[in-house]
């Protein structure tokens, strides 16, 4: 503006009243505006300072989480992973290194076949008693007869009826031996035979007497062997019946008798002992191929 005016002086100058100053001023001011005009647009002022120009950006919009995708490259964004992540239920998060534990399987003592082993009952002292005459059976059936086997032995043992006196024996020779440690011993205990002639009448085999006499004979002989420390500790006492002769009958010397043994019919057997179930009746035979099977089944 400056420049305009010392320019338009410079033009318009001091003339004489009689110069033509007066017809070039009405002239000169559109070409002095249009001038003033021209500079104004192209020369701002240096006083003026526009704000640096700010460029908007467009906020993109939510993309959702069930598709998985971002803008432009097919990833979820960082905002909506974090989000993502933070709804996650702690419970679902399992660590890679985490092993469950394994169960314990409790140990078993492997036996013959996969069965546990049979423990054995410590027996060493067994007595075989052999008595003469009839069974089990018949004594039981004529409890009058046999008063002390039927009320006193009979409950506090374990009653064996099918078994014979054949398996009585074998049951206590076993029994001697596998049960505990040595020593070890058999007592064989034989019923006396019926004296020869008329004073043989009374005890003779399969009568009311005969079972008597037997039941006498043991109401002698077994307190003898219960109070014993041998059998309080370790001992069985198996009972059966046989065929018991005299000399006379087996042809042998003066004084001697015998004692048969055998499979029929059925004799019975009772075990007495520390380690019998008392008033057991178990219907188990006797397997001679696996003796300390029947020892640890009938003996606890």
């Amino acid at each position: 503006m400056l420049a305009i005016g010392v320019a338009a002086g410079a033009a318009i100058g001091p003339a004489p009243e009689t110069s033509l100053a007066g017809e070039r001023i009405p002239l000169l001011l559109p070409s002095i505006a249009a001038l003033a005009g021209s500079g104004a647009g192209t020369h701002p002022s240096t006083t003026t300072i526009q704000p640096p120009p700010t460029t908007s950006q467009a906020t993109p919009a939510p993309t959702p989480a069930s598709t998985g995708t971002g803008t432009g490259t097919g990833k979820p964004s960082s905002a909506t992973t974090q989000s993502t992540q933070s709804k996650t239920p702690s419970s679902t998060v399992v660590s890679p290194t985490s092993t469950p534990r394994a169960s314990k399987t409790p140990a078993t003592t492997p036996g013959t076949g996969g069965k546990p082993t049979e423990k054995l009952p410590p027996v060493t002292s067994v007595w075989l008693i052999t008595l003469s005459g009839g069974t089990f059976a018949q004594t039981l059936a004529q409890t009058a007869a046999a008063p002390y086997i039927d009320s006193q032995l009979v409950p506090a043992g374990t009653l064996l009826s099918g078994w014979s006196s054949l398996a009585a024996s074998s049951f206590a020779s076993e029994a001697g031996l596998l049960g505990g440690e040595p020593p070890q011993t058999l007592d064989s205990i034989v019923q006396p035979p019926c004296p020869e002639g008329a004073a043989g009448a009374q005890c003779a085999p399969e009568t009311a007497s005969a079972l008597t006499a037997a039941d006498e004979f043991l109401k002698a002989v077994v307190p003898t062997i219960t109070s014993s420390a041998a059998y309080r500790a370790h001992g069985l006492i198996v009972i059966t019946f046989a065929t018991i002769g005299n000399a006379t009958a087996s042809s042998l010397p003066a004084g001697a008798s015998t004692a048969t043994l055998d499979t029929q019919p059925p004799a019975g057997v009772l075990l007495l002992s520390p380690f019998a179930h008392a008033g057991a009746r178990p219907t188990t035979a006797f397997n001679p191929t696996s003796p300390k099977q029947s020892l640890s089944g009938l003996l606890h």
